[in-house]
């Protein structure tokens, strides 16, 4: 089977984008999460991450909110070819005139605490991969929140025991969410410790790329790998 690499924070900062745009227009139409679910023909959970940018529901569960809200047509700037280059002999080819230059500004917002949490957000999906795929670093981080435990700091101990449910449970959605409390939880984590320290660092650039934003367009090179990518 081959390997799926991660997302790299552009395209995760794209899709939270998109959620929240979503997010925004059900709002602006009027429409409930129970309401809007129920046109679409999803669950109010999936509707939810949706909305929150999860990379988990189906490219199709996007469509149909798409769909809903009236914004399907956008598609067309994916899945036409007005974007190609045009065919060889035609009078756009052969034109002296230059081609018009179609750039995309990407950052992950104005405040400081939106980018902060774009970088706990890709760290834990970074670290949840591999525990995944490794369930012996799971012990790792329970040794490590035992080691917090001990130390006894009462501001974190809440968060800290809700964490050992977490990681008895596999319970990875909880942390992975838009909700204050997966936030708080991120914030307390014991979970990024297993990431390597090159791991880290490479994520961590990618998220100072977007304090200024990415261009995305010609000439503009290509997107960083994802963290995945580094050895």
């Amino acid at each position: 089977m081959s390997k799926v690499s991660p997302l790299s924070i552009l395209d995760r900062q794209l899709l939270l984008q998109l959620g929240e745009r979503l997010r925004r227009l059900r709002k602006a139409q009027g429409l409930g999460t129970v309401e809007m679910a129920a046109q679409v023909g999803i669950t109010r959970n999936t509707l939810r991450a949706v909305e929150s940018g999860d990379p988990a529901p189906s490219m199709g569960s996007y469509l149909r909110v798409m769909a809903v809200l009236g914004v399907s047509g956008e598609l067309a700037l994916l899945a036409g070819d007005s974007l190609q280059p045009p065919p060889a002999d035609s009078a756009a080819a052969r034109s002296r005139r230059d081609a018009p230059l179609v750039r995309v500004l990407v950052s992950a917002g104005e405040t400081k605490h939106r980018l902060q949490d774009l970088q706990s957000l890709a760290l834990h999906e970074e670290a949840v991969r591999r525990v995944k795929a490794d369930p012996s670093l799971v012990q790792r981080a329970q040794e490590t929140l035992e080691r917090w435990l001990a130390a006894g700091d009462a501001r974190s101990a809440v968060l800290w025991r809700e964490w050992q449910d977490i990681l008895h449970a596999r319970a990875w959605r909880k942390v992975l969410g838009a909700t204050r409390r997966a936030q708080q939880l991120r914030q307390a984590s014991p979970l990024v410790t297993i990431l390597p320290d090159e791991v880290r660092q490479h994520i961590l650039r990618q998220v100072k790329q977007l304090k200024t934003g990415v261009m995305l367009g010609p000439d503009t090179g290509t997107p960083p790998d994802g963290p995945g990518q580094t050895p």
